[in-house]
Order: structure tokens, then sequence, then C-alpha cells
């Protein structure tokens, strides 16, 4: 297998992100909910990618303070006017329809077919995505310039769904590592036609996951494709020992619009995980951001809930809630890109090289520096700049190399680049000069 730096080297992010584009448009008509037959089909989609194993768990199962809720499917959903043509139609747009709506077929006047109806007025051309998983109701979205032109009715509205005793359906892949110690990978499957908001992530991570297979790997990584909230309640409820093994994590989530790259710490805020990432974008040398955690988003709420209070954190481009096009229809298959999907995916990638690289080592001449001239790892010619932050790397490593600093540390410390510092640490393993304190191998 490779190591992870060629992975790296190899990657072609033009290629790749068409790859994840391709996958996004093959999934985007789906139907998803947190259950149903969308998230098998979904995952029927991921399983072409990478060998996934698919497991479902039953309704009504007890999950911590949770419980597995019924399995819902559509057939069919509409609303049609008085000239009996379908002004609102799940077939057209699979957002139209309230996610976990029950049964309904009934005629209506406007008036009381109004509570039933979602739309945005500050946005009057999108259709809104908006569900109701846990208490029994049916509604529509639509567009609000298309609510102002409906006349009284009546109309004729039926929602062909079923409700019934099934299973929540998830997909996981663990690729094993030389230590049991795990890194996570998560993205969430539950939503139906957002592009960002979900296929990005889910096309990210199984790609991810893809060009990881081929790598000689330190860590072991779990994949997670789960849907939101409950698939991580239930996952973690069914694995607390997998759970315990989980070193650090990344939550994938809107990684192919435009927007600088994002990242929310984990619970603990100055993790290894926290710390990779933020070296990571900031040797990127192009603008981000980074925010504290907050118990308010995505399944890193769950991993970081004070009883596991795992290291997980969420790296995104625009952070979700803050672009225009989030939770409607404007989140399609143009609002995602090809080049940006690509480059998500590089630096995720950059992300698990720094974890998987980021030894202690111990210099093996402490006192006072070694001669590097005469190992051919400084210039022979006195007074030259050339060369100096490579010389001054090695410097670096050697001076803070004494078992208990990491290179992340002496990168942080130096205000260094972690792929200079981590050159310069193999260049002295190399002369003999370092020995590894965690079973860190000469290149």
């Amino acid at each position: 297998m490779s190591d992870l730096a060629q992975c790296l080297a190899e990657l072609d992010t033009e290629a790749a992100g068409a790859s994840i584009h391709a996958f996004a448009t093959a999934a985007f008509p789906i139907c998803r909910s947190i259950t149903g037959d969308g998230v098998r089909a979904t995952l029927d989609l991921v399983r072409g990618i990478v060998p996934i194993d698919v497991y479902e768990i039953a309704s009504g199962t007890e999950v911590f303070d949770w419980q597995i809720p019924p399995e819902w499917n559509v057939r069919d959903a509409w609303i049609r006017d008085p000239s009996g043509a379908r002004v609102v139609d799940f077939r057209a747009h699979n957002l139209h329809l309230l996610g976990y709506s029950v049964p309904v077929h009934d005629r209506l006047r406007l008036e009381a077919l109004r509570p039933h109806l979602y739309s945005l007025p500050e946005q009057p051309d999108v259709i809104p995505y908006r569900t109701s998983y846990y208490r029994e109701r049916w509604g529509f979205c639509l567009p609000h310039r298309m609510l102002q032109g409906l006349g009284d009715g009546p109309y004729e509205v039926c929602v062909d769904s079923r409700l019934e005793a099934g299973h929540l359906t998830y997909g996981e892949l663990v690729l094993p590592g030389a230590s049991e110690e795990t890194i996570l990978i998560s993205a969430h499957i539950c939503h139906p036609s957002l592009a960002n908001d979900n296929l990005s992530g889910v096309g990210v991570a199984a790609h991810l996951a893809r060009h990881l297979a081929g790598c000689a790997r330190r860590y072991t990584y779990r994949f997670l494709f789960i849907p939101g909230t409950i698939g991580s309640i239930a996952w973690l409820a069914g694995h607390r020992q997998e759970a315990a093994a989980i070193h650090a994590g990344l939550v994938a989530a809107n990684l192919g619009d435009g927007g600088s790259f994002h990242y929310q710490r984990s619970r603990r805020g100055d993790s290894e995980v926290d710390r990779a990432v933020a070296r990571v974008l900031e040797d990127a040398g192009l603008p981000f951001a980074i925010q504290d955690f907050v118990p308010f988003g995505y399944d890193e709420r769950q991993f970081n809930s004070p009883g596991f209070a795992l290291d997980v954190g969420l790296l995104s481009r625009t952070p979700w809630g803050r672009y225009r096009e989030y939770h409607t229809s404007g989140d399609n298959l143009d609002f995602i890109r090809p080049e940006h999907l690509g480059i998500s995916l590089g630096r995720y990638l950059e992300v698990i090289q720094l974890l998987e690289t980021n030894r202690r080592y111990r210099n093996r001449q402490p006192f006072c520096e070694p001669q590097l001239g005469k190992r051919g790892l400084y210039r022979t010619v006195g007074g030259q700049q050339g060369g100096r932050e490579r010389e001054l790397d090695l410097l670096w490593v050697l001076n803070q190399s004494d078992g208990s600093k990491s290179l992340l540390d002496i990168a942080e410390r130096a205000g260094r680049p972690f792929k200079a510092v981590r050159t310069a640490a193999d260049a002295l393993l190399a002369a003999d000069l370092l020995e590894a304190c965690d079973g860190a191998q000469s290149p």
C-alpha cells in the first residue's frame, strides 16, 4: 500500500470533484428521510463507491432517551386545484412534501388548507425544506409566490404515504489500521433533494474512504453514513466499546459551495483534531474561520455529549444556515461545483495525513547541536540566506524533540507549516539523529 503522502500526491482533485458531483447527480432525485427506501437507495449508490455494510434497527427500539420511529415511505402526494391540475406535485420536486407527513385524502378550501402550507416570504421563488419527524401532521411546501396566487378552491389534497413498523437504516465502513485507535468520519444521509447540505458530505466521505482504502494506515478509520440525530444516537447506543476507541473525528457536510472553509471545534476545544484542522487551514494560505463548539447543528453534538465526550469537529465550507440556499430548493446541483468538492476532499486528506504523521521523537544527541553539515543537512558556506528556513526547521525539531512534544506542537511553537516540520523530522530520522517515541519508523 502507498503511504499517505503518496496518496495525497496522487489525488487528482479535478477528477475526484467530477466523480463526487456525478454521485450527487445520481442521488439528488431520491426522496430521503431518517428512515425508508430512499435511505436504502442512497446507500446502494454509496456502495458503488466503497463496500459499506448496511445495518437496520427495528422501529420501537429504545436508544438512550429516544425510540426508533416508524419507517416512512411515500408513493405520491399532490394538491389539485378545482380544474384537476396538480398545483403542488411531489413528483415534480420531493421538497414539496413535509417530511414524515401522515396519509391524508381530502377536499379543502384554502382557508382550511392554509395551516398545512409552508413557504418563505423572504425568498418567494424557492421551496423550503420542512419536516415533522416526531409529531404526526401533514403538509406541503411551496414557493411563496405560488401560495399568493392560489384561489379559494376547493382543493383536493392527497398524501399517499405509509408510516409503519420497519427499520432505521445506516451504512458503515471500517478500514483497519496498525492501531485500533480510530478516526471517525460521519455524514448524514437523511435529507431529500438538497445537494450541499447532505450529498456533498456523503460524496466527499465516500471518496475519502475509497482513497484511504489504498493507503497504509496508522489509525483505523470508521465511516458512518447515518440519518441525522437519531442515527448517531442509535449507533452510539449500540457501539459503546467502538466509540471508546475513537481518537478523533470529523462530521462532513456543506462541502460543495464556493465559500471559505469553516471549522467548529470539538467540545474539548484543544484536541489534536482541533489543532490539526487549524494547522491545515492556516498552512493552505487561504481565508478560513474557526469557531468554538456549539451544542446545536449536526451529529457532532451527539458525539460530543458529556457521556461520550469524543473529540469530533465539524469541517465544512459555508456552515449550515449561513447561506441563502440552505434548506431550500436553491440547494441544487448547480449550487455545488466539482472543483469545490475536489478541493474539499483534498483538505480532508491533508487533515488525515497530519494526524497520521504527527509523531513524537527524541533527539539522540541532545547536548548542544549536532553538526549537520557533515551529514549533508546544512550549508557548508556560512553567511548565505538561501535555505535558512529549511535549516531552522531542522533546528526546531532537534531542540524540541525531548520525547514529550509532537511535530504538531513544534509546528505551532515555531509558526511553521506542518509539512516543513515533518520533512525536517524525516531528514533527521534518516541521519539517525532522532529516535521514535511512539513507534514511528524511519523513511
